[in-house]
């Protein structure tokens, strides 16, 4: 006859070691690193003042100036440093955010079922059908100083529904599991069954829904500089990217000016997206190969929580 008595639970640190074991996740984390590294220095590795003019204008990249120089001379590397920290910000805030209120949203209604559940699914269908970039361009003309922060903000308040949407239907899953229902019947508090039970069970899904909150920010903020909506006063790569367009950099061959902003912006999509498939083949052993194998004689349920299978007569 076979039981299942439950191992130890992968703990946050164990956890973030095996996660490092994943090379797509380790490599993603590098460059998240460098990303994160060249934000907190700022200004203290940048060359120049990204305003600052000079009588360089518009030359290739050289040994004065690593990536060249723009129509008034201002040092591209320097502004590209300048502008890494402000879509860093905006990225992760407007992803907390919007994954903080899809939880509590999603796994509330999903739990607690009934009238409330109702509740907030009507909640989730409204937030749903609101368009996140409309809105922000409506914003940001009634606000004409309006930056990153507005950016950000606009996003994570609009950006979770969806998340939601999905953490409750996995909810109303595992709700229904033995390991839920064995730990009802232990007596364990309502808390410790979401935070121990249900919650790391939703890791893969809370972590897509993060990152994928951040790549769709990062890429509002960069798009609507570009085009000239929100403050092109505040350094980003999209401020970068819009005035290469402005001055016709492509025209005049200065494809520094345009280039370096435009692989920053591939490289740290790129990242979040490995990143992103390291923690699904950490959570789903279904996913992993190489140095990612399951632990044999363990058989994980979806996330954290493994159960060793004995056989017993």
């Amino acid at each position: 006859m076979a039981t299942t008595t439950p191992t130890a639970l992968v703990t946050p640190r164990r956890g973030f070691r095996l996660v490092l074991r994943n090379r797509k996740a380790a490599a993603g984390l590098i460059i998240l690193g460098v990303f994160a590294l060249v934000a907190a220095l700022g200004e203290l590795i940048a060359p120049y003042d990204p305003d600052a003019l000079s009588p360089a204008l518009l030359e290739g990249p050289s040994g004065a100036h690593w990536l060249g120089t723009t129509n008034t001379g201002q040092d591209i590397l320097s502004q590209l440093i300048a502008g890494t920290r402000g879509v860093l910000l905006v990225g992760l805030l407007a992803g907390a955010i919007a994954t903080v209120l899809s939880i509590v949203v999603g796994v509330t209604a999903g739990f607690v079922g009934g009238a409330g559940d109702e509740a907030l699914s009507l909640l989730a269908n409204v937030f749903l059908v609101i368009p996140a970039l409309p809105l922000i361009i409506i914003v940001a003309s009634l606000l004409p100083s309006a930056g990153g922060t507005t950016v950000a903000l606009v996003i994570g308040l609009t950006g979770w529904a969806w998340g939601s949407r999905i953490l409750r239907a996995q909810t109303l899953s595992l709700r229904r599991r033995d390991f839920v229902q064995a730990a009802r019947a232990n007596g364990e508090s309502l808390w410790r069954i979401v935070f121990f039970e249900i919650l790391p069970n939703l890791t893969a899904i809370i972590a897509s829904g993060f990152i994928g909150t951040v790549i769709f920010a990062v890429l509002s903020q960069i798009t609507l500089a570009f085009i000239g909506v929100t403050s092109v006063s505040d350094w980003n790569w999209g401020t970068i990217l819009f005035w290469a367009q402005s001055n016709q950099a492509l025209a005049q061959g200065a494809w520094w000016w345009f280039v370096p902003a435009g692989l920053c912006i591939a490289l740290l999509g790129t990242a979040l997206t490995l990143v992103n498939f390291g923690i699904d083949e950490f959570v789903n052993p279904r996913l992993r190969t190489g140095g990612n194998r399951p632990v044999k004689g363990i058989r994980p349920r979806v996330g954290f929580t493994p159960v060793r299978r004995k056989e017993t007569s």
